[in-house]
């Protein structure tokens, strides 16, 4: 791990037990030493990435009960060989996904997230893969992520225009676009490439 972003581990850490110990703690006093804990653990990341305090805790203190990685859908779409990638606001380009609901399977949610950003019907067919964020995505994150990776057939549909996408099209793996790298790097794709033309593929995972 890159000592300069040792801080940051060590606020997660902080944040969790305080969290935990905010949820499972029977006296009043531990609690208030667990609240402490935890705006310690927000401070730190509030000076260290000039982010406000308040963004801070909105973000990294605002759930309760255990603390669990946030999960997250990609969907892997191919078309004559290449795969599908949606263009984002900022110009950059990812596989449609998203944040799953909290209503919403893992299938369900790729199905969603790609209906909302390409404006195609899909059904989710295999999971390629489940990663950790932490090892293959920057920039690092205070909270945990886990990434599913799913591979889709399109049963209809067309693009849509949205407010997260403003066009879709279709890559080779040699021939990518400016990947939006905090959602999807080339090695991601390239993975999904792999699982594509491989007929037994093997989920992998962190």
């Amino acid at each position: 791990m890159d000592k300069n972003e040792q801080w940051l581990q060590w606020a997660i850490e902080l944040q969790s037990l305080a969290q935990a110990g905010l949820t499972y703690g029977k006296d009043v006093y531990d609690k208030e030493r667990y609240e402490r804990i935890r705006e310690i653990s927000a401070e730190i990341v509030s000076n260290m990435s000039d982010i406000p305090l308040g963004m801070v805790k909105s973000i990294f203190c605002n759930e309760s009960g255990y603390q669990t990685p946030k999960l997250e859908t990609r969907a892997s779409i191919f078309e004559n060989g290449k795969i599908l990638l949606v263009r984002e606001n900022d110009g950059k380009w990812s596989l449609p996904g998203g944040w799953c609901d909290v209503n919403v399977s893992v299938g369900e949610n790729t199905v969603k997230e790609v209906k909302e950003e390409s404006g195609l019907d899909v059904v989710a067919d295999r999971i390629i893969a489940i990663q950790d964020r932490a090892k293959h995505n920057l920039p690092v994150y205070a909270y945990g992520i886990c990434k599913v990776f799913v591979q889709c057939s399109v049963i209809g549909g067309q693009f849509e225009e949205n407010i997260e996408t403003t066009e879709y099209g279709y890559f080779e793996v040699d021939n990518l676009p400016e990947l939006a790298t905090e959602k999807n790097n080339e090695e991601q794709i390239k993975m999904c490439f792999d699982a594509y033309h491989t007929d037994e593929w093997k989920t992998l995972f962190d």
